[in-house]
């Protein structure tokens, strides 16, 4: 993921939240989100004191959240997460698990895959324990990869679980 947040000239004129594949900009109290990223001072919000700025429609003060990952607070004016992996709504690639970042979430590789970018697209690939030395088979045994892992065996006329033969 880039952080957009960081580049220059930086694309919010105020305040900027990373999130994956993207960025939100918001302003500071006082100040309102116009359509082009800059921020306009309205005296409305300042009133409404909101964590991420605000929205005036029909002559009524709403606060709001700077990504659809983040929902307003009981007291509707703080932002909290929303944890899509626990609402079982996000539905990851094959090999990859949801993990909740504030805002959003990431799909990344099971323990023992690499992301690689591969057929042009980004896949989580097997590691391969034994080719790459990453194992703990003694010497005594041989290692044998497994999708995710490895495996040890004692070579002939050695006998045990493997890892001490």
């Amino acid at each position: 993921d880039l952080n957009e947040c960081g580049l220059k000239p930086r694309p919010c004129k105020h305040r900027c939240m990373n999130t994956y594949g993207s960025y939100k900009c918001y302003c500071l109290n006082g100040y309102m989100l116009m359509p082009d990223g800059t921020c306009s001072n309205a005296l409305s919000c300042s009133m409404a004191n909101c964590q991420y700025g605000c929205d005036v429609l029909k002559g009524e003060v709403r606060c709001r959240c700077p990504s659809p990952g983040l929902q307003l607070g009981p007291d509707g004016r703080t932002c909290i997460d929303i944890d899509e992996c626990a609402t079982g709504r996000v539905i990851c690639p094959r090999f990859r698990h949801c993990v909740n970042t504030f805002g959003s979430y990431i799909c990344r590789c099971h323990q023992g895959f690499d992301l690689m970018y591969i057929g042009g697209k980004y896949q989580c690939h097997d590691v391969d324990e034994c080719s790459l030395g990453q194992h703990q088979c003694g010497s005594f045994s041989r290692c044998y990869n497994t999708l995710g892992s490895y495996k040890c065996k004692c070579k002939e006329g050695y006998r045990d679980n493997g890892t001490s033969c």
